[in-house]
């Protein structure tokens, strides 16, 4: 297979980084952006970046190389850069993970969510544009498809009822993704992710509290009651998906009927996928399988549920079946088994 040119933003977070591992491991030539925010754990995002290779992460200004990787502290919302660079490079395919992430921040800072997830993404769509670029892929987000109840969820539902301004942002990027496959002839592929979970996750997670609350022996808080259900999807998952869809670009659904606008192809190069387990899980199992594998049992308190939140997820996975031969299957069980042995490891619990 041809090596290709690849840039990943968001590199240093959670999926951006499992998703360069990978893409190096298969021999590509891989840039990775990020600005190292500091929303959660800086030294969290530099040790990603470390078993990537990259030492000095902090450095401004400067590519900095290991072998068939390099990273770049670039912020994307400076748009004359990002646009330059990814028109200097010549990249094949962009990966934009990058974005500000959480429901519930989001109601305390709106435009942290303005700025990082639609400005900045303005910026990907410009410079794979002006570059060329052969397919774009970003993520989207399963919060999109919002007051939604109809389960399981498929990419041709409407997603026109969004619960937060997060879940708006998300939609927002699958309306100007569209746009600009439609006037310039982009392949662009949006992902719908569903509760992602595994090693290297995020500390505002709901796995990562856990965890950290029972290891220490404090209450963890169970919103609405333990009545949420969840499509847990494991970071591997999540990567060979996104692997697989990297070498099919999405083309003109010429069949695509302007009286039926079906919303997860186009008549345009573009696709939006379900990335989901499609196994869905009650969060009090998901609990339970956490306390058997830490071997404690957790202090719980029961709380309403959050504004924002969704109680229940449930993908439809079909298309991307269809689509790539490939179906997320990692079980609860032994997600929760890796994430420990990963967590007791990097925070050297014993």
């Amino acid at each position: 297979m041809k090596v290709k040119n690849i840039l990943v933003t968001g590199v240093a977070g959670f999926i951006g980084f499992h998703v360069a591992k990978r893409l190096v491991l298969e021999g590509n030539n891989v840039v990775g952006i990020d600005n190292l925010d500091d929303y959660y754990d800086v030294d969290l995002k530099i040790d990603r970046l470390r078993e990537l290779g990259i030492k000095k992460p902090l450095i401004k200004n400067e590519l900095l190389s290991n072998k068939n990787f390099s990273f770049l502290k670039l912020d994307l919302s400076n748009h004359e850069k990002v646009v330059e660079f990814i028109i200097e490079q010549q990249f094949d395919i962009v990966i934009n993970l990058a974005a500000q992430a959480g429901v519930r921040y989001s109601l305390e800072n709106p435009r942290a969510y303005t700025r990082s997830n639609i400005d900045a993404f303005l910026s990907i769509l410009e410079g794979s544009r002006y570059g060329n670029v052969k397919h774009l892929i970003f993520a989207s987000s399963s919060s999109v498809y919002g007051l939604n109840t109809q389960m399981p969820l498929n990419e041709d539902q409407p997603t026109e009822h969004p619960m937060s301004m997060y879940a708006a942002t998300k939609k927002a990027n699958e309306m100007m993704a569209h746009s600009y496959s439609h006037l310039f002839d982009l392949p662009v592929t949006g992902l719908r992710f569903f509760t992602v979970y595994g090693p290297w996750g995020r500390p505002d997670m709901a796995l990562f509290l856990f965890t950290k609350a029972i290891l220490a022996g404090e209450p963890i808080k169970i919103f609405n009651h333990g009545k949420m259900i969840r499509d847990f999807t494991y970071v591997d998952d999540i990567v060979e998906s996104i692997y697989r869809l990297t070498n099919n670009p999405p083309k003109k659904n010429y069949d695509w009927n302007s009286d039926i606008p079906l919303t997860s192809s186009s008549s345009a190069p573009f696709q939006v996928f379900n990335i989901g387990n499609s196994s869905p899980v009650k969060l009090m199992e998901y609990i339970n399988s956490l306390e058997i594998a830490l071997e404690k049992e957790a202090i719980k308190k029961y709380m309403d549920i959050q504004p924002g939140d969704v109680p229940a997820t449930h993908a439809s996975s079909d298309k991307l079946v269809n689509y790539v031969g490939f179906k997320p299957k990692t079980s609860i069980k032994e997600g929760i088994n890796e994430f420990v042995k990963w967590y007791l490891s990097y925070y050297s619990v014993k």
